[in-house]
């Protein structure tokens, strides 16, 4: 891992609605010994339940983030499902310029306006084992309506397009399986992984 005096690098997550992102990010964050932090985006979505300001996201209205982009204050920012997100410079370059790995939990839009300007950067993209699955998920976790889910499936299609561009591409279909490889591309990026099932994979998930 990185000492005190080296600068930390952005890890880049990306999925679809639905694909466990979350709990493989919470987990290897619980993993890091504390040298690795997850990025506190900007959004103008209301806080769901149990999320606190400054600690989950920072909660801004539209006329405040738009204020944020006239004055560059961002790294990258997107508009997914009808809200704006955005990740802070000044938020970024406090923590790697002080050694820390930062993760950044974001949408494959906010991926390619990053990956033009930073070159120390690792990018993985999480997929669904199935569009089936991932339905199902969106379903069990009961945050979104009928028809909401139908419009993250419809989004699912075009975030899969650009997982190739992605350094990484991984099924979360087991998650224990999932952590182990992601714990070799982030701690011990010497060693190597077999990437030929994820690749089938998304060449399915794409034909559909």
């Amino acid at each position: 891992m990185l000492s005190d005096l080296t600068k930390g690098k952005l890890i880049i997550f990306a999925a679809p609605s639905g694909a466990g992102k979350s709990s493989l990010i919470k987990k290897i964050v619980e993993s890091s010994d504390g040298k690795i932090e997850l990025s506190v985006s900007v959004t103008t979505r209301s806080p769901r339940e149990g999320e606190e300001h400054g600690r989950d996201y920072f909660f801004v209205t539209d006329e405040e983030f738009n204020a944020l982009k006239i004055d560059n204050a961002f790294i990258e920012h997107a508009t997914v499902h009808e809200y704006q997100y955005g990740t802070l410079k000044t938020f970024i370059d406090e923590k790697t310029n002080s050694g820390k790995d930062i993760i950044l939990d974001i949408d494959v839009q906010g991926y390619e306006q990053i990956k033009k300007s930073f070159v120390d950067t690792i990018s993985i993209f999480i997929l669904p084992p199935s569009l089936e699955e991932l339905e199902q998920r969106l379903k069990d976790r009961g945050l979104d309506s009928e028809n909401v889910i139908k419009k993250r499936l419809v989004n699912a299609k075009s975030e899969l397009m650009y997982a190739e561009s992605f350094d990484h591409i991984l099924v979360n279909d087991n998650f224990e399986k999932t952590i182990e490889y992601l714990k070799l591309i982030i701690f011990d990026e010497k060693k190597s992984y077999d990437s030929r099932k994820s690749n089938n994979i998304l060449k399915d998930l794409l034909d559909k």
